[in-house]
C-alpha cells in the first residue's frame, strides 16, 4: 500500500479559484486538477481528499508537504527550479504562457507588451506571473507592480474593471476564464513561458510520485486524460 499521511486517503491542497484547473461549485471541489487527482486515486486505490488551500502567498503552499498535512498539491502548478529545490514534482502533464488581460475601454490600443508602458500590473503573490512583471519592470514596458493575495485575484479584476490597474498577468488558460462576463477585459497579449504544469510531492516520496506518474501515463494512453481536457475548456494545450 503506498503511504500517505492517512491510510488510503491521499490528502490534496489546492487553491482557489483557479478555474478550469480549481474552483467551487456549489461547496464542492472540482476543476480539471481535481478531477484528474480523482482519475489518478481511482487506479491507486485511494480516496481524494481535497482540501483549500487559503494562504496570502502562493508558494506558501508547498509548507503542506514538508510539514505534512498533505500528500500532494496540485494547483495549475508551475514546475521551476526553485519549487523543485523544496518538492518533488511529476512527470509534467500541461503546458501553457501567461495571459495578459487589460481593460479595452481605458487601453484600447493593446497588440503587444510595448503597448503597456505607464500601466501598472496586478499580480498574485507567489504566482509565477511575477517573473514575468519583474521582467517587464525592468524592459520599462510597464510602470509599476502591485501585488494582491492569493485569494485577492476578484479584486484585483474588480480595480481593473474600475482602471485602478492597467493589466493583469496569469496563467492563460486561467486569466481567460476569470473575466469571462466582464464585458471590458480582454486577454489582449500571451507571453511565451512555455510553463509546464506538474503534481507536488514531498521529497521523500518517491514511491508515491512514481504511482502518480504511472497512473498519468494510464490515463493518457486510455484517452481519458484527453476526455478530461474535451470537459475543461481552456485545457487542451498538452505537451
Amino acid at each position: 500500500m503506498l503511504r500517505t499521511i492517512n491510510p488510503g486517503v491521499l490528502v490534496v491542497h489546492s487553491a482557489y479559484p483557479d478555474p478550469p484547473f480549481d474552483l467551487m461549485q456549489n461547496g464542492v471541489a472540482t476543476g480539471f486538477d481535481i478531477e484528474l487527482m480523482r482519475k489518478v486515486c481511482a487506479r491507486l486505490s485511494l480516496e481524494l481528499r481535497p482540501v483549500a488551500y487559503v494562504g496570502d502567498n502562493f508558494n506558501d503552499i508547498f509548507n503542506g508537504l514538508i510539514e505534512g498535512s498533505c500528500d500532494a498539491v496540485i494547483s495549475g502548478t508551475t514546475i521551476t527550479p526553485e519549487r523543485s529545490a523544496i518538492v518533488r514534482f511529476s512527470e509534467p502533464y500541461l503546458i501553457f504562457n501567461q495571459g495578459i488581460a487589460i481593460n479595452k475601454r481605458h487601453t484600447p490600443n493593446v497588440a503587444s507588451v510595448r503597448d503597456l508602458r505607464g500601466l501598472t500590473a496586478g499580480i498574485q503573490s507567489g504566482n509565477t506571473s511575477d517573473s514575468v512583471a519583474r521582467k517587464l519592470l525592468a524592459q520599462g514596458d510597464i510602470a509599476d507592480i502591485r501585488y494582491y493575495p492569493y485569494h485577492g485575484i476578484m479584486t484585483a479584476l474588480d480595480d481593473l474593471e474600475a482602471g485602478r490597474i492597467g493589466l493583469i498577468i496569469k496563467l492563460f488558460p486561467v486569466i481567460s476564464w476569470l473575466i469571462q462576463g466582464r464585458q471590458d477585459l480582454a486577454v489582449a497579449v500571451q507571453e511565451p513561458t512555455h510553463e509546464r504544469l506538474g503534481i507536488a510531492f514531498a521529497p521523500a516520496h518517491a514511491d508515491l510520485c512514481d504511482a502518480v506518474n504511472a497512473a498519468l501515463r494510464d490515463l493518457r494512453a486510455n484517452g481519458e486524460f484527453a476526455q478530461l481536457q474535451a470537459n475543461w475548456h481552456g485545457t487542451e494545450a498538452s505537451l
